[in-house]
């Protein structure tokens, strides 16, 4: 008997020797975690989602107190007949204004509409140049003000800005901060969005609507959606339960096995909350992806028990064997899953690191509360004769199935499913290229497009010229740089070459506003929309822009070019950033650097750049992480490579279906990467097992796998259909990125178990009748290590 038979043997004769003291310390613990998890809050943070690592984060960090980052809220009113100037859309908008003013975690020096003091018009007139605020201090909201406001917005360049073209509506913008001034505390993003739909429920009527988007309100709406999570985590138990109950035949077994994996989740958030974390609405799915694979490795013991009591054992005996048995291989796939989360936090992004963790926990916690704890409850259920009796002809209920099955463990049924494997991963290696990293769709893709935030993103884009979405190209010269030609030319040029993109709105530069100027100064001509070359000219066309515009530093030797996108999809996105770095490798400069980038779209292309250089890295660490436990658990080459190559071809795969179905990889959806493979891992772990348990008692392969599949084929086939149907249900979810998640783990877990029960014997039948040296060793290493077969 090898050390670690012996070890496991005297693991097992302590835990059912001390079974009542393991009970109540993990009630009291379980107690414990209830009572710290009750504190869990859903925390959303803008800061989380930037990889700042990233050198255009770096950019956006450095400049972000002078010209703002990109953390922006837009709140819209638009009128449904008319146009804004009447006594009621003004006083309305500047009651807006005011409340927005006060919302909590607002920068209050950016809040920007038609009446604060920051937005001013410039005119000329006969003594030079005039100007003041668009709207005076004492302006009054009647017929003899609006003409006078009407005329001082078209001379100010706000319209297309502020005011939308069509003069049906107007925009009242805010830069929020990452933590509240008033308390100095972090933002509460869920407060935020709160107040911003209360300010819409105050204002909105039958005349005037209010549009409000940004990173708050999307949080906010995702998180109402996000309550939806619970209704299909109670309709999951309930079709869990049916499908455990008619699977092992008892409602104790059920409702043990259940709570067990309940108590899985409360143990999850009590260490969260211990840890200092709490649960973003993006990563919201993971208690439930934690459930799914606790739901998985209770199975197993329901089955294991099952079959014992079926064969004639009693629930004490058979909850000992299930632990036994069970616990090699599902610690090493449970720990092999941790590690494979683990590797997502590689990726430089606080959410994602904080969903690396969260989920590496639960994978940790379901060692104890499912390898160790539930046989131990199992063991204590009045499971009699009677249960025997209606179980006992369970135990070869399925030997038909499993014969058409084992045919893939011979030779020829094993080159035909090979064949067919290697067919289906060209196929989707092939579909896999045009896989978007990034959002593949215009408005919030986390959100149907019906949802009112994103019909409120498509009015403001469809009536404002600077759309939505902003990428900032901060130009960096030395001071004064604006009143040298040479230099505030190159400016020029570099705006002019963006605006002809595909895929730019509209665009702003210290250049564009220096030419009107020069306009203004030249009688209105626009022959004179020119650059002056003289440089005491260029000093007048300057004096009239503030600081305030965002288009210059006090100095002005930082000048942003401001790019407005049509959307903020992935290929946009890269269109713009390579139109970009290729002006700069065109046009090489020693008085002028570009630099990216800063705005909401120059944080989005850090973030896809980022997840997809860290995409590949971070699977190649998951692979070779499952490799180095297959090895280690089964020291077999053959049965590593055997699982890992269906979890492989079950990835690709998963990149296929979301080319398919437009999903881009973003952080949203990374995780459904890691869990494929955890999922795969552990049905391959479980069945390589027991295979290895067979063969070395000189069973041949085919009938070794024929008598696996006996054992442990129920329960995988059974966890993949269960966990299948239950996420099925996400497809009806009110967020859309819940209901992609439900289409593509649906896939994946069918996908893996069709993989382990098919495609690993066959992968495993070929190599050892390529190399039957090999095979032999690993026989005669399986035989001193490997635990008896009961």
């Amino acid at each position: 008997m090898s050390q670690s038979t012996s070890f496991l043997s005297r693991l097992e004769h302590w835990t059912f020797r001390n079974r009542v003291l393991i009970l109540v310390v993990f009630g009291l613990l379980t107690a414990f975690m209830g009572w710290q998890g009750a504190k869990l809050r859903v925390v959303a943070g803008f800061e989380k989602t930037l990889p700042l690592e990233h050198p255009y984060m770096q950019t956006f960090t450095k400049h972000m107190k002078e010209f703002g980052g990109a953390n922006r809220v837009l709140v819209a009113l638009s009128v449904k007949e008319g146009d804004i100037y009447t006594p009621e859309f003004m006083t309305r908008l500047k009651q807006v204004t005011d409340e927005v003013f006060f919302v909590p975690g607002v920068d209050r020096a950016s809040v920007t509409s038609i009446f604060t003091p920051n937005v001013r018009f410039i005119e000329i007139v006969e003594d030079g140049f005039a100007g003041g605020n668009v709207i005076p201090a004492e302006f009054q909201p009647n017929e003899q003000w609006l003409p006078i406001v009407r005329e001082n917005v078209l001379k100010s360049g706000q319209v297309g800005r502020l005011v939308a073209e069509d003069f049906t509506a107007a925009l009242v913008s805010v830069q929020l901060v990452e933590k509240d001034p008033r308390t100095g505390e972090k933002l509460d993003y869920t407060a935020v969005a709160q107040q911003l739909e209360a300010i819409r429920t105050k204002f909105e009527d039958d005349k005037v609507q209010v549009h409000i988007i940004g990173f708050a309100k999307a949080m906010g709406d995702i998180a109402d959606g996000a309550k939806s999570v619970v209704m299909f985590f109670a309709i999951a138990f309930v079709i869990t339960a049916v499908l455990v109950y008619g699977y092992g035949k008892s409602w104790m077994m059920t409702f043990a096995m259940l709570g067990i994996s309940l108590c899985t989740v409360v143990w999850q958030f009590g260490l969260l909350v211990l840890l200092g974390y709490g649960i973003d609405p993006l990563s919201i799915l993971v208690p439930f992806l934690v459930f799914a694979i606790a739901i998985s490795h209770g199975v197993q013991n329901v089955g294991t028990i099952t079959q014992e009591m079926g064969k004639g054992a009693d629930a004490f005996t058979a909850a000992r064997i299930s632990f036994e048995r069970l616990l090699v291989p599902g610690a090493s796939a449970l720990v092999t899953d941790a590690l494979a989360f683990v590797t997502i936090a590689i990726i430089q992004i606080q959410m994602i690191q904080e969903l690396a963790v969260s989920a590496s926990v639960g994978m940790l916690i379901i060692i104890i509360t499912h390898l160790w704890v539930l046989p131990v409850v199992l063991s204590f259920l009045p499971l009699g004769d009677k249960y025997r009796s209606r179980v006992s002809g369970q135990v070869d209920r399925f030997d038909r199935v499993w014969g058409w099955f084992a045919v893939f463990a011979r030779p020829k049924g094993a080159i035909v499913m090979v064949l067919i494997g290697l067919g289906v991963f060209c196929i989707a290696l092939w579909e896999q290229r045009h896989m978007t990293v990034g959002d593949t769709e215009a408005g919030v893709p986390e959100l149907w497009p019906d949802s009112r935030y994103n019909q409120d993103a498509q009015l403001i884009v469809d009536r404002f010229a600077i759309g939505v979405d902003i990428i900032q190209v901060i130009v960096e010269t030395r001071a004064d740089g604006c009143i040298d030609y040479n230099i505030i030319k190159q400016v020029d040029d570099f705006t002019w070459a963006i605006s002809n993109v595909d895929g730019v709105q509209s665009t702003m530069s210290m250049a564009t506003a220096m030419k009107t100027v020069n306009t203004g100064w030249n009688e209105g001509n626009l022959n004179w929309r020119v650059l002056p070359r003289n440089s005491q000219v260029l000093v007048r066309t300057v004096s009239p822009i503030e600081t305030s515009t965002g288009l210059l530093n006090s100095n002005c030797s930082v000048m942003p070019v401001m790019i407005f996108t049509k959307d903020h999809k992935a290929e946009t996105i890269q269109r713009i950033v390579d139109a970009v770095e290729q002006y700069k490798k065109d046009n090489p400069s020693d008085t002028v650097s570009f630099n990216l980038a800063t705005g909401n779209v120059g944080v989005m292309a850090a973030t896809n750049q980022a997840v997809m250089t860290a995409e590949k890295p971070m699977l190649l660490l998951v692979y070779a992480t499952v490799v180095l436990f297959c090895v280690i658990t089964f020291r077999s080459i053959v049965g590593s490579l055997a699982t890992v190559l269906p979890l492989i071809v079950v990835s690709i795969l998963c990149n296929a279906m979301m080319t398919w179905l437009g999903i881009g990889l973003k952080i949203s959806t990374l995780p459904a990467a890691a869990l494929g493979v955890g999922i795969g891992v552990d049905y391959g772990l479980y069945i390589f097992n027991r295979l290895q348990s067979y063969l070395k008692h000189g069973l041949n392969f085919a009938e070794a796998y024929y008598r696996t599949l006996q054992e442990t084929g129920s329960s995988v086939l059974f966890t993949g259909l269960t966990l299948a149907v239950a996420t099925a249900t996400w497809i009806f979810s009110d967020l859309k990125f819940q209901a992609d998640m439900g289409v593509l783990l649906t896939f994946i877990f069918l996908a893996n178990m069709i993989g382990a029960v098919v495609l690993l014997p066959a992968v495993a039948a070929l190599l050892y009748r390529m190399f039957p040296k090999l095979y032999e060793a690993e026989v005669r290493r399986a035989s001193k290590r490997t635990f008896a077969v009961h």
